[in-house]
């Protein structure tokens, strides 16, 4: 289990005078084991963030550690590291190649882990993938275009998976589903982190979907964390004023969001 750590990490976009600051000296840290909740609205930084872990933006300063080893660098060593962090997108359409069978989008993953796999070999490893997120194995041929949206962004979490990931980011990966759909999912990421062990940062505006999945919750407004800590205390009775206003935008209910049947 591995540990990821974001220490006084500051992004801008741009330069000169139009530089805009994007995230703006971010210490969080994603416990060992647990899921974190990364919340804010659109524009606070969380998705910034999250893109510099995985290498898709870079930090002006600060940096990003998953075990204590370095990720941000360009050293070979960094870049290994790196790749045991792998993100999934909101846009599973956009995240999986039109044109190409999802069986060989997922083995595009398995690339990342350095395995020289002959082809059966390969094609097990792909349907068992597939199969861990209950994607019927024997459609490994269809194109994406053939699946429902909830499928397809089960079938991009198994290409990250591919990798053998110590992290898994997920960046608002449910907020295009409707309810019903959105239960299979994070019903799925709860059981993936128990039965491969994995870490997890999960990116959300949604409170309560945040409620169901996490540990410990961090709050962004404007590049910087105004609130941390557990879940249920942090919702229950958030200190920050930016905080509450969230809570009264997206009201949640006094249990937890119920999606084991859906």
């Amino acid at each position: 289990m591995s540990a990821l750590e974001f220490r006084g990490v500051r992004v801008t976009y741009g330069h000169g005078r139009s530089a805009q600051l994007a995230v703006d000296g971010v210490d969080l840290t994603v416990r060992s084991g647990t899921t974190h909740g990364l919340v804010g609205e659109s524009g606070s930084g969380k998705s910034t963030l999250a893109r510099v872990a995985v290498g898709l933006a870079a930090a002006r300063s600060g940096t990003v550690t998953l075990d204590g080893a370095d990720i941000t660098g360009r050293s070979a060593a960094a870049r290994a590291a790196r790749r045991r962090v792998q993100m999934v997108f909101q846009d599973p359409l956009a995240a999986l190649d039109p044109r190409m069978p999802v069986g060989l989008s997922v083995a595009e993953g398995l690339l990342a882990t350095g395995q020289r796999l002959s082809r059966t070999d390969r094609e097990a490893r792909v349907h068992a993938l597939l199969d861990r997120v209950h994607v019927d194995p024997r459609r490994a041929g269809e194109l994406p275009a053939t699946f429902s949206g909830g499928q397809r962004q089960r079938i991009t979490i198994a290409r990250a998976l591919a990798a053998d990931p110590a992290v898994l980011i997920a960046d608002e990966i449910t907020s295009a589903l409707d309810v019903s759909v959105q239960g299979v999912v994070l019903n799925l990421l709860r059981e993936l982190r128990q039965d491969l062990s994995l870490t997890m940062l999960f990116i959300s505006h949604n409170l309560a979907v945040v409620r169901y999945v996490s540990d410990e919750v961090t709050v962004m407004r404007a590049g910087r964390v105004v609130e941390h800590g557990p879940t249920e205390d942090v919702l229950a009775a958030p200190d920050d004023d930016y905080t509450q206003e969230l809570l009264r935008s997206v009201p949640i209910m006094g249990q937890p969001l119920d999606l084991e049947d859906a």
